[in-house]
């Protein structure tokens, strides 16, 4: 069994298993944030899915009011005028060739991939590479595009991609816990929402099954799953 911290221990103790509402929770989670670094705030939400169904695989983009506030870095794997528009739009790394290669060899200094459909041949076979680690492009995420600038734009914005996982979670960095509650509370119903929305026709029974915020180094503090609370 894993050993806690004290500090850990000290923090869960003002949680003590209880649900909360959103703002008292994302208040908790200041006070929680003792770490020497800014945490990341994320966020887990456990819905009434079965992932193993196509048909009820939630996954979907959302682009976040305040960002994440860390530098995401993005590559932009295309040729010619895209590769220009994605260098305009502020992508970190751009172009074809030199960056299949470096991936080939075990390069991934990146966070994103974006592509070009007709570069979805070559990068398909870097998948063993790219798929694990969940840097793959694709369409349902918006990073398989032929509008470079704009998804280059909205990435470095904020703009993120979810998916629900084998055991039914949907897990997402939403912000730093320097950020004011304000800002964090603003992200997590943007998320929320869009989440809602997305509830699949065949899901059966509590779509909406628990949601946790934490920080990076803290215990999960849980928010009363009620649909109302993230409505603006």
């Amino acid at each position: 069994m894993k050993k806690r911290s004290k500090r850990y221990r000290e923090v869960a103790k003002l949680i003590n298993g209880k649900e909360f509402s959103l703002e008292d929770a994302l208040a908790l989670l200041k006070k929680t944030a003792s770490a020497k670094f800014d945490e990341t705030v994320e966020v887990s939400v456990r819905l009434g899915v079965d992932p193993r169904h196509a048909d009820q695989v939630v996954r979907g983009t959302v682009s976040l009011p305040h960002g994440l506030g860390k530098e995401v870095r993005v590559l932009v794997v295309a040729k010619g005028e895209k590769e220009t528009e994605a260098k305009e739009a502020g992508a970190d790394y751009a172009g074809y060739d030199e960056y299949l290669e470096k991936i080939q060899s075990g390069w991934l200094e990146f966070d994103v991939l974006v592509a070009t459909p007709d570069a979805m041949r070559d990068l398909g076979k870097l998948g063993r590479v790219l798929g694990p680690r969940g840097l793959m492009p694709n369409p349902k995420s918006g990073t398989v595009t032929t509008d470079i600038f704009t998804t280059v734009k909205e990435i470095k914005a904020g703009k993120i991609d979810f998916r629900v996982d084998k055991t039914g979670i949907v897990h997402t960095g939403v912000g730093k816990a320097s950020f004011e509650v304000d800002k964090l509370r603003d992200n997590i119903k943007t998320l929320m929402q869009v989440i809602l929305r997305l509830k699949p026709a065949t899901a059966k029974g509590t779509y909406l099954k628990s949601i946790c915020v934490s920080n990076t180094m803290g215990p999960g503090i849980r928010i009363v799953t009620n649909p109302l609370e993230f409505q603006d």
